[in-house]
């Protein structure tokens, strides 16, 4: 079974930073890109990050470009999103997800989510 756990979320002022992680098992973990989305209130599901199986190449939304970083430990199944200069519109519940193919909006699976408030 697929299961997909994040955590680090949190209420942080504007220009702030915070740390994703997405701890993964249930799949082998290096075969797959894996993405970050999230979902603003009343919003539908955005895309923000994927990362290739092997790190090697990686995509973000421009919305959140030299703001984020996104990365991978395959030796620990983990996913991580680095999210600096955090501004009150990146206010959303993100999702770890599991893409099938390196293509923005890929996913067959997602976690649970981990709120993120950026306000003063």
């Amino acid at each position: 079974e697929v299961q997909l756990v994040e955590s680090g979320g949190g209420l942080v002022q504007p220009g702030g930073s915070l740390r994703l992680s997405c701890a993964a098992s249930g799949f082998t973990f290096s075969r797959y890109a894996m993405s970050w989305v999230r979902q603003a209130p009343g919003k539908g599901l955005e895309w923000v990050s994927i990362i290739r199986s092997d790190g090697g190449s990686i995509s973000y939304a421009d919305s959140v470009k030299g703001r984020f970083t996104i990365s991978r430990d395959n030796a620990k199944n983990t996913l991580y999103l680095q999210m600096n200069n955090l501004k009150p519109e990146d206010t959303a519940v993100y999702y770890c997800a599991k893409s099938p193919v390196f293509t923005m909006g890929s996913l067959d699976y997602r976690g649970r989510g981990t709120q993120v408030t950026v306000s003063s």
